[in-house]
C-alpha cells in the first residue's frame, strides 16, 4: 500500500478514518431532518388532541375512529390509538419547554423520544441524554443502557481524576478537562462475559466509530499495538489517538480491573517516548488517558502527585451491570495470575 500511495500505512488510516467520519456526518445531518420533519407532525397532531381535550377516557372512541381514519389515508404513519396518545402525551410534555430542549426531541426519532418521557421526569435530565444521543449516535438501546447506568448523575459530580491543571498550560488543562470525562460508556460492545485486556481492545478496533463517536468530538483514530522502539527495546500502546482541537496524541491504555498505581508509571513512560519520537514540533504534549473498570479518587491523586505528564485516570462501563462486572473480572484474575 505505501509504494502504491506514496504514504505510510498509519497516514492512509488517518486519511480513511476522516472520510468515513465525514460520511457518517452527513447521513446523520440528513436523518436529523428526517426526524424533526416526522416530529413536527406529531408535535401539531398531539397539539391538536391536547387543545381538543381529550382524554383516554372521554376521548378514547374520538381516538379509535381518528386512528381507522388516518391509517387508512397514510398507512406509513404509524397513527395506532396508542401512538396519537403518545403524540399528545409528547406535546403536553414539552410545549411549555426552553428552546434547547425543543430543539433536541425535534431530531431525535420517535423511539428515543418515547424512551426518555418514559424514564425521566426532569427537563434537564432530557437535555442531556438528548444532546449526548445527537452526538455520538447512540441507539435506543444504548441510549437506555446510558440512563440506566444514570451516567448523567455520573456527569454531574463531575470529579476530574487527572493532573491536568499541573501540566498543562491554564487554556489548554481547561479545554483538556472538556474533552476527556470521568467515565465512558461502552455499552455498544455487548459483553456479557468475562473478557482480558486484549479481547476488550480487539472488541474497541471493531467498533472504532462507536468508540471515536463515545470519546467525543475530534479524536482521528492512528492505530492500536502502536509500536514505539528506543535504545533497541519495544514499547506498545494499547490505542493511539490524534485529537485536532487539543493538537495532541492522545494514548489510551485499557484495564480490566481496578485502577493500580503502577500503571502511571507505565503511562508516563509512554508519553515521554511519544513526545521524544512522535511529536511534530507544532504539536503540544502527548496526553494519556487510563481506562479502567473502576477507579478511587484518592488513590490516583496519590499516583499523579509527582508525575509531570498529562494524565487522566477514567472508568468505562459495560453492558452488564457494575457489580456483575467486577465478579466477572475477579474470576478472569484468579485465572490468569
Amino acid at each position: 500500500m505505501r509504494k502504491e500511495l506514496g504514504i505510510t500505512k498509519e497516514q492512509y488510516n488517518t486519511i480513511l478514518t476522516q472520510a468515513k467520519e465525514q460520511i457518517l456526518i452527513s447521513r446523520r445531518i440528513i436523518a436529523q431532518h428526517i426526524n424533526s420533519n416526522v416530529q413536527s407532525v406529531y408535535w401539531k397532531l398531539g397539539q391538536l388532541l391536547s387543545e381538543k381535550q381529550l382524554s383516554e377516557g372521554y376521548g378514547g372512541g374520538v381516538v379509535q375512529q381518528l386512528s381507522t381514519d388516518l391509517k387508512a389515508e397514510f398507512p406509513e404513519m404509524g397513527l395506532s390509538p396508542r401512538n396519537l396518545w403518545n403524540m399528545k402525551r409528547f406535546y403536553e410534555r414539552y410545549f411549555q419547554a426552553g428552546p434547547k430542549l425543543l430543539q433536541l426531541v425535534a431530531v431525535l426519532p420517535w423511539g428515543h423520544n418515547l424512551l426518555l418521557m418514559d424514564k425521566l421526569n426532569s427537563h434537564e435530565m432530557v437535555i442531556y441524554y438528548a444532546n449526548e444521543t445527537i452526538t455520538k449516535g447512540w441507539s435506543r438501546d444504548m441510549l437506555h443502557q446510558a440512563i440506566k447506568m444514570d451516567s448523567y448523575s455520573q456527569v454531574k459530580k463531575n470529579i476530574k481524576s487527572n493532573n491536568f491543571e499541573l501540566t498543562l498550560q491554564n487554556t489548554h488543562a481547561t479545554f483538556a478537562n472538556e474533552v476527556f470525562r470521568s467515565s465512558y460508556n461502552l455499552g455498544f460492545l455487548g459483553i456479557t462475559e468475562p473478557v482480558k485486556e486484549l479481547e476488550l481492545e480487539n472488541r474497541l478496533i471493531s467498533k472504532i466509530r462507536n468508540f471515536i463517536l463515545e470519546l467525543g468530538k475530534g479524536f482521528s483514530f492512528i492505530g492500536n499495538q502502536y509500536r514505539l522502539e528506543y535504545n533497541a527495546k519495544e514499547y506498545f500502546v494499547d490505542m493511539l489517538f490524534y485529537h485536532r482541537k487539543l493538537q495532541c496524541l492522545v494514548a489510551i491504555e485499557l484495564k480490566i480491573g481496578s485502577f493500580k498505581a503502577e500503571y502511571v508509571g507505565k503511562m508516563n513512560l509512554y508519553l515521554s517516548l511519544l513526545d521524544k519520537l512522535e511529536k511534530a514540533e507544532n504539536e503540544n504534549q502527548s496526553i494519556g488517558i487510563i481506562l479502567c473498570a473502576e477507579h478511587d479518587h484518592l488513590d490516583v491523586e496519590i499516583a499523579l502527585q509527582d508525575i509531570n505528564k498529562p494524565i487522566g485516570v477514567a472508568e468505562y462501563q459495560l453492558l452488564i451491570p457494575k457489580e456483575k462486572l467486577q465478579t466477572l473480572v475477579l474470576s478472569e484474575l484468579n485465572k490468569n495470575p
